[in-house]
């Protein structure tokens, strides 16, 4: 079947991968997979919205970013006991394999990795609403976010907690309500905020 063999490359590409580690790489991992190391920069975030875009158009930007992480990650709860895919830390070809575990193994589903759709979400999100603000590009934020979004989903696979195919999926639905979320308070912004202005 068509879905087993994308499966067993999926398999294979993840091991390959999560077999390239040693020490030093496999604190930079966990590093990038905590959730509560990202608090200041979070909080930094926040500031800068305001700072930048001022109280009445920073509102609906962070009501917008947090909307997207919502989706992102309830719609991700909604998939993984929908499809029910195991994580590859319960699969025991994997765990054969010798897939290089670095976290507790967490619930039994993977598809699709939260923690990618969640950083590419805020990304793509938080970017564009950004953009509202013409006195600055924001080409050095936009190439962080993203770079950081992307080291944050990868570091999934090097803790063993996800497949490569989970977290490219993630990518997808991250950047899809990104996308999509940020144009809607755009529109907010550009029809209810500019039109004072």
């Amino acid at each position: 079947m068509v879905i087993d063999a994308i499966h067993g490359i999926d398999q294979s590409a993840t091991l390959w991968l999560n077999s390239i580690n040693c020490a030093a790489s496999d604190y930079f991992w966990m590093f990038f997979s905590s959730k509560t190391v990202w608090v200041p920069f979070y909080g930094f975030l926040i500031y800068m919205i305001f700072r930048r875009l001022g109280w009445k158009k920073a509102l609906i930007v962070c009501g917008a970013i947090l909307l997207t992480i919502l989706c992102c990650d309830q719609f991700s709860n909604i998939l993984k006991h929908a499809v029910g895919r195991l994580r590859p830390c319960y699969s025991t070809e994997m765990l054969q394999g010798e897939l290089h575990m670095l976290e507790s193994r967490g619930g039994f589903y993977g598809f699709y990795s939260s923690h990618a759709a969640n950083a590419f979400g805020l990304a793509t999100c938080s970017y564009l609403c950004f953009r509202n603000d013409k006195t600055h590009t924001y080409n050095a934020y936009r190439t962080w976010a993203f770079v950081w979004a992307g080291l944050v989903s990868i570091s999934r696979v090097f803790v063993g907690k996800h497949y490569l195919g989970d977290v490219l999926a993630g990518i997808a639905f991250g950047l899809l309500f990104g996308y999509a979320i940020a144009y809607a308070a755009n529109l907010l912004i550009k029809r209810y905020i500019k039109a004072e202005e």
